[in-house]
Formats: C-alpha cells, sequence, structure tokens
C-alpha cells in the first residue's frame, strides 16, 4: 500500500536538538499536549506536505472561512503537566468536607464492589467504547445490558425494560410522556403527581408538561379524579418513607383509561411488593445504590420498564436477542436504535443515547451479589432503620410513617429542630431538613453503608443526651424476637422470586466476576484496540490522568443535595470549568445542569422559549431546522412545543441560505429559532454562517448552535462570536469524557447574556439567582461527578494546546480525505476544498456498480480490527470519517491502508472476478467460527478473510459472532436474558 511504510520511516527520523537545552526547555509544562496529540512535529510536517500546505496557520486560513476566526485567542492560564494538575486537583478535593449524608431522595451511600471499580469504572476497555450501533464488536457490552434489563425486568415484575436513562427525574418525565401517548383518555390533559414524590423529580415534571401543555395535579391519593387524568405518577416508597400499596388506586385509574407510572427505589423492591404486581404501566427510578457512587449528583443509571404492549412509545435504546448468519444467539439494539433520525420530530423522546457505563455497573453488583445477596443488603438496611424507628419512639419522638424501608420521618417542633440542626453539624452528619421550616419534620433514610454506630450517632443527634439509654444490640434483639412488630406489613412483603436466570448465580466468587468482565470486554472493540473513527462522534483520548480523581472519594462520595458551604471544592471546579468554557465559547453564562447533549439542546431552547414568553412573545413557536441535522435536533425541538420548519441544503451539502430567507421571512411573527451545526454536519466549515445567523436575528428569532462539531472550534472560532444565541458542548466528546459504550455524557450550555435568566434552576439546591426556574435533570450541576475529567484536560492542554488539538483534527481529516480521493468520493469540501474536522465519502456509486454497500465495508472494517465510521448520516449511504487529533500517523494510516484495500477487493467484484454475494464484503465479519468451519466452500481464502493485510498475526481481533439478522430480531422481539439452553447451544 502506498501509506504502509511512510509512518514507520518517520519513527526512525525524529528530530535531534544538538544545542544545549535550558532548563525551561526542560520543564513539563507541555507534556500533557504531547501525549494527547497522536502526531509527532515530523509526523505533523509529513501530512502537512502530503496535502500541500506549509504550516499549520496556513491549514486554517485555507479551511476556515476567514470571518469566524475569533480576534480573541483563549485567555486560559499555562498548560500544567499531568503531576502539577493532579497535586492542584487534590488541594481542591481537600476543600469538600466529608460529612455522613442521610439525606436520601434518591442518592444514597454504596460499595462499589472492588472487582467491578477496578475492572469495568476504572478499565479503559469499558469506558472508551461507543454506543453498540455495531453489535457484532459489541457483543459483551450488549450481554451486560441485556443483564440489566432482566434485573430491571425481575425486580418491577414487569413485561419490558429499556438499557437505561439519563436520571430518576427525567426518566419519569419520560414516563409521563408515554402516559400520553399510550393512554386511551385521549381528551385528557391533567397528569396527577402524589405530593410526596420527590422534589426534584416534581421540578423536572414542571419543566416538561409546560412544554407539552400539561396540567399538573399535586395532592394527596384522596384527589385523585382519576376520569380526568391521562395517567398518575406515585413514589414507591415515598419521599417520607410510607409504603403504599397502590393496587386499588391503579386499579380506578385503569376504569378510566389513565396510566399508572410509579417511581420506585429498586432495592427496595426485593422486600415490598412489587409494583408489575399492583398493575402499574410504567415503573421507573434509579439504579444509582446498587454500586455506582453518588459523585455529588451523577452520573447515575435510570432504569424504565412497561407493559409489553406499550413496546413502540418506549423512551430510549432497548437490547434485544438475535441470531447471526449462522443462526448462533447475538445481542444487537432493538426497534429504537436510530429513531431521531428516522423518525425527527415524531421520536418518542431525544434521548439518543444511556448511561450504559453505570447501568453495567449496577447489572454487575446485582450478579456479584446475587438475589440472595441483594436481598440480604436490603435487609440489613431495613433492620437498622427499624432499630433507629423503635429507639426514637422508646424515648418519645414522634416518627409519622406508618412503615418504611430505609427512610423514617420524624415530627419536632421549631426549638428541636433547630437543636437537631446544631447537634447533627457538630457529628458531621445531613440529615434531611427541607420541611424543617414548612412542617417542622425532618428525614433520615439509611443506606448500605451505614453501621451500628451510624445508628447510636443519629439517636443523639435526634434525642439529645436520652440516647445513651438505648442499645442497637438490645434493640435488634427485641426485634429479632418478636417483641417488636414488623413495621411491612404482609401484605406489602415481596412474595415472588427474582433473579433466578443462571446469570446472576454463577459468578459470586471474585475470580468468576473477575473472569466473566473480561471475556465481555474481549469481546468489544475499544479505544484500546483501534481508533474509532466514527464521524460526529469525536472519539478522541480519555487519558488515564484525566480519568484518575473520578475515583477519588472526595468526588465520589458527595450527596447532591449537602449544604453548598460543605462543597467548597466542588464548587470550584464548576465555577472554573463555567469560566473555561465562556472563554472557549465567548458565551456570557454556562448552566452545567444537562446531562447529556439532548438534554442540552432542551435546555438551550427552553431558554429561548422562556426569553420569548417574558417579553410577551409566546407566539413564536417555529424552529427552523436543515434537513441535514442531527435527529435529536427536530426531536428536542417538538419536546419543548415547538413546531420544526425544515430548511433545504444545496448540492454541496450547505445551508440553501434562498430557502432560509424563504421560510424566515413567512414564519418571521412567529419564529424562535433555528437549530445549526457547525461547522454543518457534512463535515464543512460553511462561509455564509454569519449571513444565516443574522437572517435569523433579523426576522426575530434565535441561533442555537449545536455543539457537537465543536472540535473543529476550539481557539479557531467561538460560536457567540460567529453569531450563536445559546449552544450545548458535549463535554463526552470535545472535552475529553468517555463515551462508556453508551453513556455517560454531559451537554452544559452556554447563552448569551438576555438568556441566562432562563436557564434552569433546581428546587432543592439554589443556582445563583436562578431558583424560581425550573430544572431540567434531576441534579443541580448534572453529572457532577464526571467534571474533574473536562477540568483535568483543560487545564493540561492549556489555551495553546487546546488550539493544536484544534489543528490537528482538522489537519488528519483532511490528510485521510486526501489520501482517500483517489479510491472513494469525498461528498462535500468546503472552503479551498478543504473539509473541517471529518470527511464524508459516498459509497453510493460503489453500490450502484457492485452491489456492496456502505453496511458491508463497515463489517469488513471489523476483520482489520477497525470500527467502522459513522454509517448513512448525515446522508443515506455514506460513511462520515472523524479521526480527532489524538490518532497517531501510524494508526491513521493503517485505516487508509485498510479502506484502500477493501476498495481493491470492491474493485474485484465490479470486474467479476469474485462473486457478487459470495465474497469478503458480504460474507463479513469473519469469526473463529468460520476459520474452523471444515465446509469453507467460498472462492477466497481463510487468511484473506481473517487477515486481509498479512500483518496482523500478534494483535488480531476477532468478533465473536458473525453478521447479525436485524431482521429476525425485530419481528421476534425478545428482550430479557435467554433461556440457559441458549448459551449452552
Amino acid at each position: 500500500m502506498q501509506t504502509q511504510t511512510k509512518s514507520r520511516k518517520m519513527a526512525d527520523n525524529s528530530a535531534h536538538n544538538d544545542s544545549a537545552p535550558t532548563l525551561e526547555t526542560l520543564q513539563h509544562h507541555n507534556e500533557f499536549i504531547n501525549r494527547h496529540i497522536g502526531p509527532g512535529d515530523d509526523q505533523i510536517k509529513s501530512m502537512l506536505s502530503d496535502i500541500g500546505i506549509k504550516s499549520l496557520n496556513a491549514l486554517i486560513e485555507k479551511s476556515v472561512p476567514a470571518s469566524i476566526l475569533t480576534k480573541n485567542p483563549l485567555s486560559l492560564p499555562e498548560p500544567m503537566s499531568e503531576n502539577a494538575a493532579l497535586e492542584k486537583l487534590k488541594i481542591i478535593a481537600a476543600k469538600n468536607k466529608n460529612f455522613r449524608s442521610f439525606i436520601g431522595l434518591g442518592y444514597y451511600d454504596t460499595y462499589t464492589p472492588n472487582v467491578i471499580s477496578r475492572n469495568v469504572l476504572e478499565n479503559p476497555g469499558w469506558y472508551t467504547a461507543y454506543t453498540p450501533y455495531q453489535p457484532e464488536i459489541s457483543q459483551g457490552r450488549l450481554e451486560c445490558l441485556l443483564n440489566f434489563q432482566q434485573m430491571t425486568l425481575d425486580l418491577t415484575a414487569m413485561d419490558l425494560a429499556n438499557a437505561s436513562l439519563l436520571d430518576e427525574a427525567t426518566a419519569a418525565a419520560e414516563a409521563m410522556a408515554l402516559a400520553k401517548r399510550v393512554s386511551k383518555n385521549r381528551s385528557a390533559t391533567k397528569f396527577f403527581i402524589h405530593k410526596e414524590t420527590f422534589p426534584q423529580t416534581i421540578d423536572v415534571l414542571k419543566t416538561r408538561a409546560d412544554c407539552f401543555g400539561f396540567e399538573l395535579v399535586i395532592g394527596d391519593i384522596e384527589d385523585i379524579r382519576a376520569n380526568e387524568l391521562f395517567g398518575a405518577l406515585f413514589q414507591y416508597p415515598s419521599m417520607q418513607g410510607d409504603c403504599l400499596d397502590l393496587t386499588d388506586i391503579i386499579s380506578d385509574l385503569h376504569a378510566n383509561n389513565a396510566i399508572a407510572v410509579v417511581v420506585a427505589d429498586l432495592l427496595s423492591l426485593t422486600l415490598i411488593k412489587p409494583p408489575g404486581e399492583m398493575g402499574a404501566d410504567v415503573v421507573t427510578g434509579s439504579t444509582q445504590r446498587f454500586g455506582v457512587p453518588m459523585g455529588y449528583g451523577g452520573p447515575h443509571a435510570a432504569y424504565f420498564a412497561t407493559k409489553d404492549e406499550y413496546k413502540r412509545a418506549v423512551p430510549g435504546r432497548i437490547i434485544g436477542v438475535s441470531v447471526d448468519v449462522r443462526g448462533k444467539q447475538a445481542f444487537r439494539m432493538a426497534l429504537q436504535t436510530r429513531e431521531q433520525h428516522i423518525r425527527r420530530e415524531k421520536a418518542n423522546s431525544n434521548i439518543c443515547t444511556a448511561q450504559v457505563l453505570l447501568a453495567n455497573i449496577a447489572a454487575l453488583y446485582s450478579m456479584y451479589h446475587g438475589a440472595d445477596g441483594i436481598k440480604k443488603i436490603a435487609t440489613r438496611i431495613h433492620r437498622l432503620t427499624e432499630i433507629l424507628a423503635a429507639g426514637l419512639k422508646k424515648l418519645g419522638v414522634t416518627v409519622i410513617n406508618d412503615n418504611f424501608f430505609d427512610t423514617i420521618s420524624v415530627r419536632v417542633n421549631s426549638e428541636q429542630g433547630k437543636l437537631i440542626a446544631e447537634r447533627a453539624a457538630s457529628h458531621s452528619v445531613n440529615l434531611r431538613l427541607d420541611q424543617l421550616t414548612e412542617k417542622r419534620i425532618i428525614g433520615v433514610s439509611l443506606d448500605e453503608c451505614t453501621t451500628k454506630e451510624h445508628i447510636n450517632s443519629l439517636w443523639e443527634i435526634l434525642i439529645g443526651e436520652e440516647s445513651k439509654l438505648l442499645s442497637v444490640s438490645s434493640i435488634d434483639s427485641e426485634i429479632y424476637r418478636g417483641n417488636i412488630a414488623p413495621v411491612i406489613p404482609n401484605y406489602l412483603i415481596r412474595k415472588s422470586k427474582f433473579l433466578r436466570h443462571p446469570v446472576f448465580n454463577k459468578y459470586h466468587s471474585e475470580t468468576e466476576m473477575m473472569r466473566y468482565i473480561k471475556r465481555l470486554e474481549n469481546k468489544d472493540i475499544s479505544l484500546t484496540h483501534a481508533m474509532i473513527p466514527l464521524g460526529s462522534c469525536t472519539m478522541k483520548l480519555n487519558a488515564a490522568a484525566e480519568m484518575i480523581p473520578i475515583s477519588w472519594p472526595e468526588f465520589s462520595k458527595p450527596h447532591p443535595f449537602v449544604p453548598l458551604n460543605q462543597m467548597p471544592g466542588y464548587q470550584q471546579i464548576i465555577y472554573e470549568l463555567e469560566d473555561m468554557l465562556k472563554q472557549i465559547t465567548g458565551f456570557d453564562a454556562i448552566s452545567m445542569q444537562p446531562n447529556s447533549g439532548a438534554q442540552g439542546e432542551f435546555a438551550g431552547l427552553l431558554a429561548i422559549k422562556k426569553y420569548f414568553e417574558n417579553k410577551g412573545a409566546g407566539n413564536r413557536n417555529i424552529c427552523l431546522i436543515p434537513t441535514s441535522a442531527h435527529g435529536t435536533n427536530p426531536a428536542s425541538a417538538q419536546m419543548i412545543g415547538m413546531r420544526v420548519v425544515l430548511v433545504a441544503c444545496d448540492e454541496k451539502g450547505n445551508i440553501d441560505i434562498n430557502s432560509l430567507r424563504e421560510k424566515a421571512n413567512i414564519h418571521k411573527n412567529d419564529l424562535a429559532a433555528l437549530m445549526i451545526t457547525y461547522p454543518s454536519t457534512h463535515g464543512v466549515y460553511e462561509d455564509t454562517v454569519k449571513d444565516i445567523c443574522e437572517i435569523v436575528h433579523d426576522n426575530g428569532g434565535q441561533v442555537y448552535m449545536d455543539g457537537a462539531n465543536l472540535n473543529a472550534q476550539v481557539g479557531i472560532a467561538k460560536p457567540a462570536e460567529i453569531g450563536a444565541d445559546v449552544s450545548h458542548v458535549n463535554l463526552h466528546k470535545t472535552f475529553c469524557i468517555p463515551h462508556g459504550g453508551g453513556g455517560p455524557g454531559m451537554g452544559p450550555i452556554g447563552v448569551k447574556k438576555h438568556l441566562a435568566p432562563y436557564l434552569a434552576g433546581h428546587s432543592v439546591v439554589e443556582i445563583s439567582e436562578r431558583h424560581e426556574n425550573t430544572a431540567v435533570s434531576a441534579a443541580p450541576w448534572g453529572s457532577c461527578g464526571i467534571l474533574p475529567i473536562s477540568w483535568m484536560y483543560i487545564v493540561m492542554m492549556g489555551g495553546k494546546g487546546l488550539l493544536k488539538a484544534t489543528q490537528i483534527a482538522i489537519l488528519n481529516a483532511n490528510y485521510i480525505a486526501q489520501q482517500l480521493a483517489p479510491h472513494y468520493p469525498v461528498l462535500y469540501t468546503g472552503k479551498n476544498g478543504m473539509v473541517a474536522h471529518e470527511c464524508i465519502i459516498d459509497i453510493r456509486p460503489i453500490k450502484q456498480s457492485s452491489g456492496i454497500s456502505e453496511e458491508d465495508i463497515a463489517k469488513r472494517l471489523m476483520d482489520f480490527g477497525f470500527h467502522a465510521p459513522t454509517m448513512s448520516f448525515p446522508v443515506a449511504g455514506t460513511l462520515m470519517i472523524e479521526p480527532t487529533e489524538s490518532e497517531s500517523l501510524q494508526e491513521i494510516d493503517r485505516f487508509i491502508d485498510a479502506m484502500i484495500k477493501i476498495r481493491q477487493e470492491i474493485a474485484q467484484v465490479e470486474s467479476g472476478a469474485i462473486d457478487i454475494e459470495n465474497n469478503p464484503l458480504k460474507r463479513a465479519p469473519h469469526t473463529m467460527d468460520d476459520i474452523i468451519d471444515e465446509n469453507w466452500g467460498r472462492p477466497y481464502s481463510k487468511t484473506e478473510a481473517s487477515y486481509p493485510m498479512g500483518n496482523q498475526i500478534d494483535n488480531k481481533y476477532w468478533p465473536s459472532v458473525n453478521r447479525i439478522d436485524n431482521v429476525y430480531g425485530d419481528r421476534n422481539l425478545f428482550c430479557a436474558c435467554p433461556l440457559v439452553e441458549s448459551y449452552e447451544n
């Protein structure tokens, strides 16, 4: 191949400087920049020479419109070395006060089993993988996600579950939207919420309901008027801790065609009657307490379960069982795999990802402990809560719960409340005091990490000196002997079995769990194997130094609702990261609350909506969206209550400015926003972007810039200067938070000052001056536990490192485009024939001449050890390639060689030298099953099939299954763990 030897030669020609170094040149300031950016200086020079450009500055001048280049270079501190940055962050982390929190409200301390922490949470083989759109190279995490779904089904007693959502509050909002879609009470617009639902969940429900035009009825059970409702939601157990049998209430709702949603504590369902057995239509909640640290709010995986009849209305992703071409069992994403791209504004939800890494941790936690272990943990928590409550009652404290699992609420007078708050502070303990002033109620929630010593401390806090009269062991004996009656009535005790599938009963020793995790990991391609050149996904390096702090207890342990004065370290990280993002984007204010890119879109459009409503222009509800837009854009717009009007693109892939001008003029009285991506989803810098923004502003609208491609702007342009009023920032793309196999992510938004008053607030924790605004996510600063990753990246790169990263990302993409252009048509180019940070190659002419499709090429790349580029987005029949700045010339050349070799194989099909169906592309990927098959019967050798480059012997990746039958999977939908016999077969 023409590129095969170049990178090897470059490796032998490293520059030497014979002059004596100075002390300053020997410092480590730039150490990380050179670690993060793949190509060395000589490789950069070589690539520049190959594309006919003299320098990186000249590359930017040739690629990027002069009109958008910033005149304000990044004003960030000098880059720090890895060790210096970690030392600085450790000092900041130490400022957080390590109080013991018994606040509850959906967040609980938990133990992450070390075997899972070390081998999954801290393992790049798990956290650097992408969403499993290519299932043949994703079987490990797909199997684990199927286990997650089975765990959810077993514990909730429901029919079907998805593979996780973003958090409990937004999952509840998705359940409300599903209820409206499927309820037969078509004319109803009211949705009931039991007043004992967690406040942050009510907060998010208010936000969504306002956008949808729903009327919320928040009240007591007796306030339900089922005939007026399309649905109702209940917290189980309630915020105060009560467990209520909802069977009769749900029956009444069903008699009136309303949908019943239960937000349930998953761990409690090991002891109390599951909502599915009460007739619930949707059961949702958080899996955080299944081994996932609180992390000051996240990330955590929500679960979502429903009845089989509603499967077509489920938000998010569902993992299903199918077969490959050999009939071998295989897993894949089913039904809504690319829902937003297909259904766009008609999608069930704008959620295009999940919390895969956290869902897998929760699933493995349940497998490691098994049914008996999980129930033992729950029983111990419940027993400690019984002991706590019994001791309080003995000394005259009023416990208002009739029954409980892990939470009790006590009534106090104002003087008692003040003393209790003071004693709690002196003991470094946090209680739920949010209702202390209003209702004179204090809440206490226990968890897996609670000890007998904690019970003694809580007694002392709640009672004072008299607590010395109480003994944990003596009250425990009374409960054991039956002298103290059980608090859970018999009709609420769970009788049904759960977690009986073999996967929950085979891996209870650390040795077996370690090997199981490794077996799953070995089935998947991640960044530990090869570059993942997915366009619009920015699969760059997630450096070890960035990842280390997320496991520090100072960052992983805090409850999101502790008083702000206990978290000065976290607050410093948040404020510094906000300031960095302001500098990078040019915006005036940042909201950290959105915990995914799609959530960022929703939050940004919500700010625009509220802005117009405040101006008395609530009629402005038209959202212009280019036909090339990411599918979440129209889905987010419809969730806000906006009407989508599409804008055409021209033959060069740019927004058709005449079409835009026409649509903006037609809707000038009702225009709310234009949603654009820059550089465009076609991988080019549009020259007219400032004109586009001006047209929208002249017609009274606002400009929303999708931040998916910010990696091509950092340091050279700023969205706010281009003309955007709001933009979300994908921290999981541009700023190195790993994709986790399909989550977590973070999508903070930046806004200009006129939109700042409309950023998300929070009902539990006051955020600046936004306390009157409702929330978009459960936690005030979203998935705060992963913010140190982006902080570390920016601090170690500094302004000059970030600029260089952008330059190299553009260089790598243009190098690939020029190297592949003689073999594959590059569909779109911008200024001077250049692309931005990604390029699209057109497979449609190849398919016409050979029958080989973009899917065939994607599957064949697996035989070369690569994950495919993005298939058929934004243009059907294409591949979009984004190499990022982190890939070296060696790896890029290896990918180019693979693509050229594939084109040569296609040429053999075109010439008739090889059969149009029985060829290495149509039958890819090739597995070990193929190689050991004695009935080979193919017109190409086994070596050509599995070792197409002939040099993969030492580092060969083997897909664990052959090409998967998607049609079979959807026609025979099965979304739970298969019977054990199928594993044996």
